[in-house]
């Protein structure tokens, strides 16, 4: 799974490593140095010795909705109401969707920082304003906020990228109960739902009840837990007739669509995968003690990620603090995320902290602690 060497990694067209110099170890962006699971490939390939690469013609609903609600069911606990699915090529384009639909140039877009950079730029090219919404507030706090900054809509990263956080119902109640007194449409990015590393059960938000299902956007993929962002295939459950209403009115080319292959490799790794997710899962669950521990030997504050292969490092109290990515990248031979990036265009300080990928092997990850621990001096 993690077998993959330096040579080979590089050897890819992957941006994590094609654009990392040489010498340079790359744990930036969130994508893993692992091989895909055997029954992606398989399904993939076997599409293609049939040569069934033409128009596609499925019966509603389409296979890979149908994978999705099988998955919500079975493995979360919530039945998606049917005929509310659509498919995206990624997370992104469903986000850019909602936020062209339901909210005009100076609105606020309330989600929580530091977050998803991509999702932060979006909002501001868009003419919109991002809105920092504080973890753990209570629905008088997000309505008071929410009123005040004009927010016209909520977005919600649960697991959350860059902390790894996983929100149960007490921090997603408060949130639902304030959209409700405002009625605002809550997108929810639950792409890293499948990476729990606790043995916890991720909580849809659309599960809170059929009332907050009818105003939320569940966005998801097999992107990230079966690492084929590649492939550009996602899945948004539109609860939201407001969402869903006026995108079926679109052209029907507006949005182009998703392949076939993309869809192949969704499905079988939804329907599929789950062995090697469990084997996943256990190297990342290994790999996040590594940081735990070699985070409380140099000196380093990161709190253990409960989802995600991701670790949002806090480099405050060390000789790197004025710029850890860049000190790294320069003296290190280590590529992290810069922490500025994941609170642009809000007045919130990041630039001690660094996100660091450790989607990797135990061996790779053993050599990019040592490189910073150097650093660190």
């Amino acid at each position: 799974m993690f077998d993959l060497t330096d040579d080979a990694l590089r050897d890819r067209d992957n941006m994590k490593w094609t654009t990392t110099p040489e010498g340079v170890i790359p744990a930036w962006v969130a994508d893993m140095d692992v091989t895909v699971p055997e029954v992606v490939t398989r399904a993939v390939h076997d599409r293609l010795a049939r040569g069934d690469v033409g128009y596609p013609d499925f019966d509603a609903p389409d296979p890979l909705v149908a994978a999705f609600e099988r998955r919500m069911a079975d493995r979360f606990g919530w039945t998606p109401t049917p005929g509310r699915g659509r498919l995206f090529t990624d997370v992104i384009q469903s986000f850019q969707v909602a936020l062209d639909l339901l909210t005009q140039a100076g609105d606020g877009i309330a989600l929580h920082v530091p977050s998803y950079p991509v999702f932060l730029n979006s909002i501001a090219e868009s003419g919109r304003r991002v809105v920092p919404m504080p973890f753990g507030a209570t629905s008088a706090g997000l309505v008071e906020l929410w009123r005040r900054e004009r927010v016209s809509l909520v977005v919600l990263v649960n697991p959350h990228n860059p902390l790894g956080r996983m929100l149960g119902e007490d921090e997603l109640r408060p949130i639902a109960d304030a959209a409700a007194e405002l009625d605002l449409v809550v997108l929810a990015d639950e792409i890293h739902a499948d990476l729990a590393l606790d043995g916890r059960r991720h909580v849809p938000f659309a599960s809170l009840g059929p009332d907050v299902e009818d105003r939320t956007v569940t966005v998801t993929s097999a992107s990230k837990a079966f690492n084929l962002a590649g492939l550009h295939c996602a899945v948004a459950h539109l609860g939201a007739a407001r969402v869903r209403e006026p995108l079926a009115a679109l052209p029907f080319a507006y949005l182009g669509g998703v392949s076939t292959l993309s869809r192949a490799a969704a499905v079988a790794a939804w329907t599929e995968g789950d062995d090697w997710l469990t084997e996943l899962l256990g190297v990342l669950r290994r790999n996040r003690f590594t940081i735990t521990d070699w985070a409380a030997q140099v000196g380093v504050d990161v709190q253990p990620a409960e989802a995600t292969y991701l670790a949002w490092l806090d480099f405050a109290g060390t000789s790197i603090a004025a710029d850890p990515a860049g000190i790294l990248l320069e003296r290190g031979g280590v590529r992290l995320a810069p922490g500025p990036e994941f609170t642009a265009h809000t007045d919130l300080e990041s630039g001690a902290f660094a996100r660091l990928n450790f989607g990797t092997s135990p061996e790779r990850l053993e050599r990019i602690l040592e490189r910073i621990t150097a650093t660190l001096g």
